[in-house]
């Protein structure tokens, strides 16, 4: 709708930015460096945030820039079963035959993680995503997938992904021996608001538009509906933009985005 009123090459802030045309956030940085950090430790790592905060985004912006000779990235997101299928998951993704049972599952993904390390010499990085659905046995089973107890340094990387509540749920008692095992964890926060405006001018680069659309009102109400979160800035400029477009004005007032949260209201 506002593809033609405004100029645009592109729907921007509909589409999610490749991974070159992501925006350098305060967050973002400090949250790659962490998990940076983890890769080095070759340790187990929790990062949480809470939903749009682009978790997923920051996990996929560094592992694609890790050497693909030493690294052997692996990303499973099918989080709600129990162990077995959470095996299965990962045998699918490394590229394994599907076992029955559990411990040949478990024995056939300790065997592929060693063949990487000690012939292929690259480091295997399993990133569980949405790992808040995971269920407290399949928790612990993945400590275990890691206890290479007879080598000299850890041959598994694990990443844990998650909203917030998987950091409350690590922090239980049954949760203990899994919580001393990390060696990162972070919170994934949204941006400052010295950074929504930067970020809005950004996204409008990339859809080829160089004028400052939204007026200084809209962007601090952007700020506070969206709180910080990219997705939902995303998804309140997407409307706000409509509802400019439908007002046929050259601008983004205020008025706009509270007509969009209003649509976006449940």
């Amino acid at each position: 709708m506002y593809l033609r009123h405004f100029a645009f090459t592109r729907l921007h802030f509909e589409t999610p930015a490749e991974t070159d045309e992501l925006f350098e956030s305060n967050a973002r940085r400090e949250a790659e460096a962490r998990l940076g950090h983890l890769i080095d430790l070759r340790g187990i790592g929790l990062l949480t945030g809470e939903v749009g905060s682009g978790k997923t985004t920051v996990c996929r912006h560094l592992t694609a820039q890790l050497h693909p000779g030493l690294y052997r990235v692996h990303y499973v997101s099918l989080t709600t079963g129990n162990v077995l299928d959470m095996y299965k998951a990962i045998a699918w993704e490394i590229g394994l035959p599907i076992e029955r049972s559990r411990a040949s599952a478990y024995q056939a993904i300790r065997n592929e993680i060693s063949r990487l390390v000690t012939e292929a010499k690259q480091l295997p990085v399993l990133v569980i995503d949405e790992a808040h659905h995971l269920r407290n046995d399949v928790l612990e089973d993945l400590r275990l997938l890691t206890n290479f107890a007879m080598d000299s340094e850890q041959r598994l990387c694990l990443v844990l992904v998650g909203l917030t509540e998987l950091r409350r749920r690590l922090a239980m008692a049954m949760h203990e021996s899994l919580s001393q095992r990390l060696v990162v964890r972070h919170h994934l926060t949204g941006l400052d608001r010295d950074e929504v405006d930067a970020y809005i001018k950004h996204r409008l680069r990339l859809a080829g538009c160089e004028l400052p659309l939204f007026e200084e009102p809209a962007v601090e109400a952007l700020f506070q509906g969206a709180r910080g979160l990219p997705r939902q800035i995303n998804r309140i400029a997407h409307y706000a933009l409509s509802a400019a477009a439908l007002d046929e004005a050259r601008t983004v007032s205020a008025e706009h985005l509270q007509h969009a949260l209003e649509e976006l209201r449940p």
